[in-house]
């Protein structure tokens, strides 16, 4: 007992948005102090044994481009852990960097996870965090921390809408006293968006990109609504057929016939949400309207795709990307004011 309460002295505890894309990371009273990657290079030697070789940004460099013997692995998929020790090996990178590589420090973390993962996914969450040195584990639902980052008023009788759009889930929730009246987890965000603009190059010209040219066109001339100025640009890749690198000219009103399913599907799920839940809650989202959060609500026209559809006002929150581990971290330093929101398993 006194051994965990020196521990506590010591310990600066963690909130951590553990996303498919980043893993940010909050420091109590210090912020926001990692925004990185959810990328590690692993080294594989001929026993299969695995070595770390980077972590985060150092690694991201290295996606497509490693050679046989050295893989650079995205370990979280569609919101959940696909390589479990890959993932505890990079929590433990990341704890240690934030305590400057002390060891012997435990602290008490707070992890975002998706609102519609299974026990045994909530519970490989919790086990790798402990494993990588976490001395308490507490789970938040996604949607949850990302409506109290955004500051809505959760605890209040009355109903909060909150969509987070991540890289492997998007999360659509209505939530009233602290708790979710509804909640819809879709395994579909940036990196589906990403597949299909990829899908689309490849069956219209013929041409191989990667995932992070694809992100890359994503983020500079995409669209999710018709505009009426039309943007351009060349993009690099290998033609299928002659196997030779080439360039070709994309526009966005292409990237937007390629995004449109994936699109589609989050507008569906919305409208499930807003059709299960009570009208009470209903008419208080009318008032308050539809909060958008992650890094899909960054998408060029996203709000307004989501307004056209349900007629309703659609506000983006305050620096959407980082809502979730704002709102995780909020839970942190309130942790025993907001107990009840905390999953238990």
């Amino acid at each position: 007992m006194f051994a965990d309460s020196l521990i506590g002295l010591f310990s600066n505890d963690l909130a951590v948005d553990l996303g498919t894309a980043n893993t940010l990371i909050y420091v109590k009273d210090k912020g926001i102090v990692s925004n990185e990657p959810s990328v590690v290079a692993v080294h594989i030697d001929s026993r299969g044994d695995k070595k770390i070789l980077a972590v985060g940004r150092d690694a991201k460099k290295m996606l497509g481009r490693t050679p046989g013997n050295i893989s650079a692995i995205r370990p979280m998929k569609d919101g959940v852990i696909a390589d479990f020790e890959v993932v505890e090996a990079m929590l433990k990178y990341f704890i240690r960097k934030i305590h400057n590589r002390k060891t012997m420090i435990r602290p008490r973390v707070i992890i975002a996870i998706p609102s519609g993962i299974t026990a045994v996914e909530r519970r490989a969450v919790r086990e790798s965090a402990e494993a990588a040195g976490a001395r308490m584990v507490y789970l938040i639902e996604e949607p949850v921390a990302a409506a109290i980052g955004a500051g809505l008023p959760i605890t209040e009788a009355a109903g909060n809408m909150i969509v987070d759009i991540g890289g492997g889930t998007t999360e659509v929730a209505v939530i009233s006293m602290s708790g979710i009246v509804f909640a819809k987890s879709l395994r579909v965000g940036g990196d589906k968006i990403d597949d299909a603009i990829i899908q689309y190059i490849k069956k219209k010209y013929s041409l191989l990109i990667g995932d992070r040219t694809a992100e890359l066109v994503k983020m500079t001339i995409g669209t999710i609504y018709p505009v009426e100025e039309e943007s351009k640009m060349n993009i690099k890749g290998r033609d299928i057929v002659s196997g030779i690198p080439k360039i070709i000219e994309i526009t966005s009103s292409e990237v937007l016939e390629a995004i449109t399913e994936p699109a589609n599907q989050i507008i569906d799920a919305i409208k499930t949400t807003l059709e299960k839940i009570p009208p009470e809650l209903s008419s208080d989202i009318v008032d308050s309207g539809i909060v958008l959060a992650g890094g899909g609500a960054l998408l060029k026209n996203m709000d307004v795709l989501i307004r056209e559809h349900t007629e309703l006002p659609v506000i983006i929150a305050d620096d959407p990307l980082t809502c979730v581990v704002r709102g995780a971290g909020k839970a942190l330093n309130e942790i025993n004011a907001l107990k009840d929101i905390m999953l238990e398993n």
